[in-house]
């Protein structure tokens, strides 16, 4: 199954929930992917814990990418 979404971001849960509310703010609705929790609900030790994925439906992700170059250096992956 081919997915429509695109990964913008991979870091802390801190810096993904500023992200996401950025996103909000202009109608875009991400979608915040937890592995490590995932992990820890199946048995599963995390590789990285705490670290967040956001996704942007790719219709979106040019508006997206405007929002991730004004937030700057705190949107860079794995800040």
């Amino acid at each position: 199954m081919e997915s429509h979404y695109k990964r913008i971001y991979t870091g802390p849960g801190v810096i993904a929930d500023q992200i996401a509310t950025r996103l909000k703010e202009v109608d875009i609705i991400p979608l915040l992917k937890d592995e490590s929790e995932s992990g820890r609900l199946a048995g599963f030790a995390p590789q990285v814990y705490g670290y967040i994925q956001v996704f942007v439906h790719e219709d979106e992700l040019e508006k997206a990418q405007i929002i991730m170059d004004q937030m700057g250096d705190i949107a860079k992956e794995g800040n």
